[in-house]
């Protein structure tokens, strides 16, 4: 103690010294910290409101701190001290609203705590975001001039807070009450956006969010009919895309639910409407769509068709992750009914293509894949020389088991044989051009 007093009489000399004519005040900014020469400098202005809720933040920014500290030993978020710039937007945006508030000016309050929550829109910094979003609402509701716009933009704020949350119902609500109100207005936002679109694009998005939820737990009527209301409040909005969005997730709703002829229906919506808007990936996006409708109603012809189209587009739009899923599911239809040769061909595609973008996981996935439809076509090799049961055959066999490498048909006896890896693999495709896909003939394979 006796040398903390020591150092602090050191300081007063030097400034006495060095700095004369200081005033106490003067003299208590160097010696005390940023954060609470703010306060000081507050409650000598007499922003008492000001400083009480900056003091309660504070607080809370320390409980948060301490409390991540506890879970983690890397705690990266720097005390508030250590941020003097965030302070000074506290002081300066603060003081002005309770300066406005006291003058009954609501519309300039709303703006000076709208532009702390923008300030502190960062992922590290969201619950003092959401501490102001919470009070412009408040705020919003005493504006009577503006025809409820201000309260309109707060609902829409705290709709994304609770949405955020996973909140979904609560944020549902907010955005309802956002939509009601921007109803018939031609109001923007500060990048010139018009409200209701923003109303409607939330409004869809949640009610998306929670149609996703009901259909998880197999409750696809209430999927259904909330996006229904969604697909009516897209119309509304007068914009396309949203519509073809909102037909496109009643399409997968309805396929949920096993009504395949429905679904197509919304789907082929959304397949035209991504055409008109020369939308390459949302008509790849219906594609897919419709060919997993066409494949649970056993359309593998059509279903091929389609998925085709979908590799291709997403190929020439560079999205390989989704092509790669598009060529597994060609592979695992061709794999099903038995037309090995074709599956490989899709397998290694899709595996070539993980291995060029070095997604280890995918990779692993269909290296897997590749390697159950490369057996299949051995099996059917080595199924033919054990049916041929003659000495030539058991010797290929034989030498096979000792290489393990990939078993070749016998050259002297390839013609008489019923089946080998090269006859079987033409076969197949010459069973494809007679008969369509596969899947529409019976496998003839013994």
């Amino acid at each position: 103690m006796s040398q903390l007093i020591k150092e602090k009489d050191g300081i007063d000399h030097y400034l006495e010294v060095n700095f004369k004519g200081l005033s106490k005040e003067e003299v208590a900014a160097y010696r005390n910290s940023y954060r609470k020469t703010i306060c000081v400098d507050m409650l000598q202005g007499g922003y008492h409101k000001s400083f009480t809720e900056l003091f309660a933040l504070m607080e809370k920014w320390d409980a948060l701190r301490e409390a991540a500290r506890v879970r983690s030993i890397v705690w990266l978020q720097r005390p508030l001290e250590e941020q003097p710039d965030k302070l000074d937007h506290f002081y300066y945006y603060l003081t002005r609203a309770e300066v406005a508030e006291r003058k009954e000016l609501f519309e300039d309050v709303y703006n000076n705590l709208y532009a702390l929550a923008c300030y502190f829109n960062h992922s590290e910094d969201k619950w003092v975001r959401n501490h102001f979003y919470e009070r412009c609402f408040q705020i919003a509701q005493l504006i009577k001039v503006d025809g409820g716009k201000k309260e309109a933009e707060a609902r829409g704020h705290l709709g994304l807070l609770f949405e955020e949350e996973g909140q979904l119902l609560e944020a549902a609500e907010h955005y309802e009450a956002f939509h009601q109100l921007t109803q018939g207005r031609i109001w923007k936002d500060e990048t010139g956006c018009g409200l209701n679109l923003l109303a409607c694009e939330s409004l869809l998005r949640i009610y998306r969010l929670l149609a996703d939820k009901m259909l998880e737990n197999k409750d696809y009527k209430q999927a259904i009919r909330i996006l229904i209301k969604a697909s009516e409040i897209a119309k509304e909005g007068n914009n396309k895309k949203m519509e073809g969005e909102a037909s496109y997730s009643l399409g997968l709703a309805h396929l949920a639910a096993g009504e395949y002829e429905t679904a197509l229906t919304f789907l082929n919506t959304y397949s035209e409407i991504s055409t008109v808007l020369d939308d390459d990936l949302g008509l790849g996006r219906a594609y897919e769509a419709i060919a997993k409708v066409l494949q649970s109603q056993g359309k593998m012809t059509e279903a091929i068709k389609y998925l085709k189209q979908v590799v291709k587009i997403l190929r020439n739009n560079l999205q390989f992750l989704d092509a790669v899923k598009a060529s597994t599911m060609l592979g695992d239809i061709y794999n099903e009914k038995g037309y090995y040769n074709k599956a490989s061909a899709y397998f290694q595609q899709a595996f070539d293509t993980t291995a060029e973008l070095t997604n280890i996981p995918l990779m692993e996935e269909t290296k897997v894949h590749y390697g159950i439809a490369k057996a299949h076509q051995m099996m059917l090799t080595v199924n033919s020389y054990i049916e041929s049961a003659d000495l030539t055959s058991l010797d290929y066999l034989l030498s096979w088991k000792e290489r393990r490498s990939n078993i070749m048909p016998d050259p002297v006896t390839r013609e008489s044989r019923k089946a080998t890896l090269a006859s079987l693999y033409e076969t197949s495709e010459h069973l494809e051009e007679l008969n369509g896909f596969p899947g529409n003939v019976p496998k003839n394979e013994t």
